[in-house]
């Protein structure tokens, strides 16, 4: 049973999202989907060892790749789209050319579960999160090793390159979220996860905010600059395994164990659909490069392919002229208008973080008169 539910929705001509395809080949759940740069493709991993490639055109079949050993955690294409790179229970990374041939390079240097793989945006350079606690940086045409960064004290679940390339947020089971200088090889700060851990984390387009994808069930939003949560959303009631930015920055999509996607409208910080589609937990999602489309993999061995629908011009127009007037913020007319408003929020439960972060300046205030007297 495949359904829609529309939770909150400004009006606007736009449409709901539709499922376009689907696609089972897998013989266990999938754990990562992504979307070539020309959309012409789609590679998906799953615990059954395979990386396979998905052709979006109906007659052309999928291509399955069988170099992995043990359950395939993660897989990317290069920006380009020229190379997929792959994660794997077996601890090696591969990188292959997307075609009947399957050819595939390996890169071997983890000594534990490679559970992420991510280029940064040049393709030039992949970075790597292991259960061995590092994570590791490659070049990718000479397929050499580069450096660890090491302090994390648990497993390290995702980490990303930031929109410019310089830094790097990572994800552990020791209940942290870093940042990290990429040429400077150190950790610039620490977010605290207290209730659990983040499974994935991700940079807004924007490369000034990261939002967390948690076992609390939470998503979380942070600025990367002020270093204080933006926004908190409690809207599934399962752990949240994935999330994707939309490429326009106005939308966060989030996958869990609730058997639900979510689309949340950053703009106006809600809730705006809800996705029943899987049989089982949703384990990974992604966004086109364009926004158009996004995919969907879960535990029912299932690629679903749903098209956006709702990012049109006339609703991004609509959001943002309607929190101009409820906020009487000057909101830039771009698609970087989220990280204006963003910046305007520090919505934790909206009022209580700004009550606690003004009782703290007052105990700081008072500490320090009573250090001058």
């Amino acid at each position: 049973m495949i359904s829609v539910v529309r939770l909150h929705f400004v009006k606007a001509p736009c449409s709901d999202p539709t499922l376009e395809r689907h696609f089972k080949g897998h013989r266990d759940t999938v754990t990562s989907v992504d979307f070539s740069c020309n959309m012409k493709q789609i590679a998906t991993g799953s615990l059954d060892s395979c990386v396979m490639i998905w052709n979006m055109k109906p007659q052309m079949r999928a291509y399955r790749f069988d170099g992995h050993k043990d359950a395939v955690m993660s897989v990317l294409f290069s920006p380009s789209g020229h190379l997929v790179a792959s994660a794997s229970r077996d601890k090696t990374v591969r990188l292959w050319v997307p075609s009947m041939k399957a050819e595939s390079t390996v890169f071997r240097a983890h000594t534990a579960t490679v559970r992420s793989v991510s280029f940064s945006g040049d393709g030039q350079t992949l970075v790597t999160a292991s259960d061995d606690k590092t994570i590791k940086l490659w070049t990718v045409h000479r397929q050499k090793f580069l450096f660890s960064l090491n302090q994390h004290i648990n497993w390290v679940r995702c980490a990303k390159f930031s929109p410019d390339d310089r830094l790097i947020v990572s994800s552990s089971d020791d209940k942290t979220i870093k940042l990290w200088d990429k040429n400077n090889r150190e950790c610039i700060h620490s977010f605290y996860e207290h209730a659990g851990y983040a499974n994935h984390v991700d940079f807004h387009p924007s490369g000034t905010c990261i939002a967390a994808a948690s076992t609390d069930n939470t998503v979380k939003v942070w600025d990367i600059r002020s270093h204080k949560m933006l926004q908190h959303y409690q809207v599934h009631s399962g752990v949240v395994n994935s999330l994707s930015f939309h490429p326009g920055g106005n939308f966060l999509m989030t996958a869990s164990s609730d058997s639900t996607v979510k689309i949340l409208d950053l703009v106006e910080g809600k809730l705006l659909y809800t996705l029943h589609g899987h049989q089982g937990p949703v384990t990974c999602v992604a966004f086109s490069r364009t926004g158009e489309y996004f995919a969907s993999g879960g535990s029912d061995e299932q690629v679903m392919v749903w098209k956006s629908n709702f990012d049109c011009s006339e609703y991004g127009a609509t959001a943002r002229l309607q929190h101009k007037t409820t906020s009487r913020v000057q909101v830039p007319p771009t698609s970087s208008v989220t990280v204006s408003i963003l910046e305007q929020r520090l919505t934790l439960t909206e009022d209580k973080l700004k009550e606690c972060l003004e009782n703290q300046m007052e105990i700081g205030l008072h500490l320090q008169r009573r250090e001058e007297a």
